[in-house]
């Protein structure tokens, strides 16, 4: 599956639309986000239950600034709306397939069972 272009306008409805959603956010003058660049575009034929999104900090500054992206490359991945893996710096290629594979065995249930419980906790403060 081709990586699509990550922009405000099409945000929510990928996150919402889809069941895991890969996010690469980079900046054309980084050169380790140049080298991780084929590394996302091969997972993301490897990984067609997937969506992967590429987010150019540059011309998308209001994403970057909303999802707190202080160094690049940033990889994010949600899962049924729930973010549930960020880290900055690049993966190696193996390392990226552990992260994807991890996020495909999560327990949604349970994690969804733990937002709502920290919501509740929130409104309750």
């Amino acid at each position: 599956m081709p990586v699509v272009e990550l922009t405000q306008e099409n945000l929510s409805e990928t996150i919402e639309n889809n069941d895991i959603v890969v996010i690469d956010f980079w900046a054309p003058w980084c050169g380790p986000c140049q080298t991780f660049k084929p590394i996302f575009h091969a997972k993301a034929e490897q990984h067609p239950d997937a969506v992967f999104v590429s987010c150019n900090t540059e011309e998308q500054q209001e994403l970057a600034a909303m999802f707190q992206i202080r160094s690049i490359p940033t990889l994010m991945v949600f899962r049924e709306q729930v973010g549930v893996f960020g880290q900055p710096g690049m993966l190696p290629a193996e390392s990226f397939e552990e992260v994807l594979q991890g996020v495909k065995a999560l327990d949604m249930e349970k994690i969804h069972a733990e937002v709502a419980e920290q919501q509740e906790k929130e409104l309750q403060a």
